[in-house]
């Protein structure tokens, strides 16, 4: 699962159903907010909890399609790295946090994902400014030395949603302490918030689930628009870029098989086995034809399994013998696609 997280960068999209759930949790002020989402993703989620009218939503999103698809729900987007952007202190007065799911390297000598954005968002939520907290159960301990220090009020449920239940995934709300608040805390207090959050991660099971109907609501404060600067790589001009390096063009040959190229006539005609061979192998792909008949072929060697059933002595016996053969892909200039076997 860890590749697979790693391929989608790290996504997994909240169900729209828990993020109306969520929505209910909160009260927009009747003045003009700024509410951030620091992984966007498509956007979605984040536009059903953030859905008001003077809210100016924010997000960051890595990668290039998704950050696209959510400027269309987002006011600001910014494509690239959220540990690459800056913004001033004290900024929003929502951030709903659904970070990747992973290490930062590894999982030895690294650290979670989820407590490294937390760490790094959380000074940017104005004092009395609530966070929406979507993380695995199983890991909201080692995010307490945030959680017990800068947040009161914390609320933790778990999601029910079958993609939910996959993950284990979790919501804490929290209003965010001002400095007054911090200073008063003693450290009775922060042990026992510790030990608290360490407790859930241990049997996230036991928590209350979310329902759609709210216990509470956290009241949101009003603040006026953000100011974020990034200062990452620009990474779509980059990778745009790349295959015009001198460094690319010298590790193609070592990263990048060269496609075989096959010239001159047989020295006698060519039997079915010989096609089959040169099929198989890749050496009759390419395209060929002429207008609607232009079309790209490619070869495929599969394995079929033929199974028979005899009786033998009253008893049933089943018997499969396997094979292989060739199947030949068409792709035409129309669209349409032909499968041979």
């Amino acid at each position: 699962m860890r590749l697979a997280g790693r391929g989608r960068l790290g996504f997994y999209p909240l169900p729209v159903s828990e993020a109306e759930s969520i929505r209910r949790f909160l009260r927009f002020p009747e003045q003009q907010c700024s509410v951030l989402d620091p992984c966007v993703g498509d956007g979605i989620a984040f536009g059903r909890i953030a859905c008001d009218a003077k809210v100016l939503r924010h997000g960051i999103e890595l990668d290039a399609y998704r950050a696209e698809q959510a400027r269309a729900l987002v006011t600001e987007v910014i494509q690239g790295n959220c540990f690459d952007v800056q913004c001033p202190v004290d900024s929003f007065s929502l951030i709903y946090l659904n970070p990747p799911y992973d290490f930062e390297l590894g999982e030895q000598d690294s650290q979670r994902m989820e407590r490294l954005f937390l760490e790094h968002v959380y000074r940017w939520l104005k004092p009395g400014g609530v966070l929406v907290f979507v993380i695995p159960g199983t890991r909201i301990g080692e995010c307490s030395a945030v959680l017990s220090i800068q947040f009161r009020d914390v609320r933790v449920y778990r999601l029910t949603e079958p993609e939910s239940v996959r993950y284990k995934q979790v919501v804490a709300f929290g209003v965010r302490r001002t400095r007054h608040e911090r200073e008063r805390l003693r450290d009775n207090d922060i042990t026992r918030a510790r030990q608290w959050y360490g407790s859930l991660a241990r049997d996230p099971e036991r928590l209350p689930p979310l329902l759609s109907e709210p216990d509470r609501q956290y009241a949101l404060p009003s603040s006026g628009p953000a100011r974020m600067v990034y200062h990452g790589l620009p990474l779509d001009d980059i990778e745009d870029l790349l295959w015009r390096s001198s460094a690319y063009r010298q590790a193609a040959p070592v990263l990048f098989a060269q496609e075989a190229e096959i010239n001159g006539r047989p020295l006698t005609p060519l039997h079915g086995g010989h096609v089959g061979l040169l099929c198989t192998a890749g050496m009759l792909n390419g395209i060929f034809g002429e207008g609607e008949a232009r079309h790209i072929a490619t070869w495929l060697s599969i394995k079929l399994v033929d199974r028979t059933e005899e009786e033998e002595d009253g008893a049933t016996v089943v018997r499969e013998k396997e094979r292989f053969s060739n199947e030949l892909t068409l792709v035409f200039s129309t669209g349409q696609i032909a499968t041979l076997k």
